[in-house]
C-alpha cells in the first residue's frame, strides 16, 4: 500500500474518535469528513462539512480535526477546508449505525 494511503487511512481513524457534542455520534459516522488528500510533504489536506451552517460545534469540531490529524505520525502540517456542497445529508452519508441513533430508517 503507498505511504499517502496508509497516512490517509491513519488520519480518518484518528477523526474517527471526534463525536458531535449535539447528537453524540462520532463526525466520521455522520459523514461529515468528506476528503482526505495528503501530498508528498506530508501535508494533509482535510474536507468536512457541519450538520448545519449554523452549527454552535463547528469551530470546536474544526479545532479538533486539525488537531488529531496533526497526531498521526507521518503528517507533518494539516489543512481543514470546510465545504457546503455536496449539502449534508444524513440519509446518503451516514453509516448505519449513525442513522438508527437519529431515527432515519429507510
Amino acid at each position: 500500500m503507498e505511504l499517502n494511503s496508509i497516512l490517509e487511512k491513519a488520519i480518518y481513524e484518528a477523526l474517527s474518535e471526534i463525536e458531535d457534542p449535539e447528537l453524540d455520534i462520532k463526525i466520521v459516522d455522520l459523514g461529515l469528513i468528506y476528503e482526505i488528500k495528503i501530498n508528498e510533504e506530508g501535508i494533509a489536506n482535510i474536507k468536512m462539512t457541519f450538520t448545519s451552517m449554523a452549527c454552535p460545534a463547528g469551530p470546536s469540531l474544526k479545532s479538533q480535526v486539525l488537531s488529531n490529524s496533526m497526531k498521526v505520525e507521518g503528517v507533518k502540517d494539516s489543512n481543514v477546508e470546510i465545504v457546503w456542497n455536496p449539502k449534508w445529508d444524513p440519509r446518503l452519508m451516514a453509516s448505519e449505525d449513525a442513522k438508527m441513533q437519529l431515527g432515519i430508517f429507510d
